[in-house]
């Protein structure tokens, strides 16, 4: 009798949580702090069943995250990494996309850094948008290339 209603309590959390999932994709972590109420080990088990089925993947989500991010922001790298640390994703993980996909982003980055001067440029002086992307994250050689396109 324990038994079926361990096996109706995990399908009711896998229910929960597949609902959660195929709303947007999330990561592991981000359902695990959502989740934490729940028993730990059921939640451990429905993870994996997520996992196996592949309804979550942290190596996915970043691909998703960044396109995403490309498509809506502009971010410097370092943004990008500090939005999928909040979101739980390992830093190891975050940094081999990084790498794997480094021309990518740095084209990214470029193009992101001339929109803010573009769009700045109209309300604050050079030396404040310089000042304000290196805040944001931008490595010095990206902020250089903008200075010198824009002399």
């Amino acid at each position: 009798m324990e038994e079926i209603e361990d096996l109706e309590q995990f399908d009711k959390l896998k229910t929960k949580v597949l609902k959660y999932v195929l709303y947007k994709k999330r990561s592991e972590a981000e359902i695990r702090q959502k989740y934490s109420q729940d028993e730990g080990k059921m939640l451990d088990e429905v993870i994996e069943f997520l996992r196996e089925n592949n309804y979550i993947n942290d190596d996915e989500y970043i691909q998703k995250a960044v396109n995403e991010f490309q498509k809506l922001k502009n971010l410097s790298i370092k943004e990008i990494e500090y939005k999928l640390l909040s979101k739980g994703i390992e830093k190891d993980k975050i940094e081999d996309y990084i790498y794997n996909n480094r021309e990518e982003l740095i084209e990214y980055e470029l193009n992101s850094a001339k929109n803010i001067f573009a769009k700045k440029q109209v309300s604050m002086k050079k030396e404040e948008i310089m000042l304000y992307l290196r805040k944001k994250g931008y490595t010095s050689e990206i902020i250089k290339l903008i200075e010198e396109n824009e002399s």
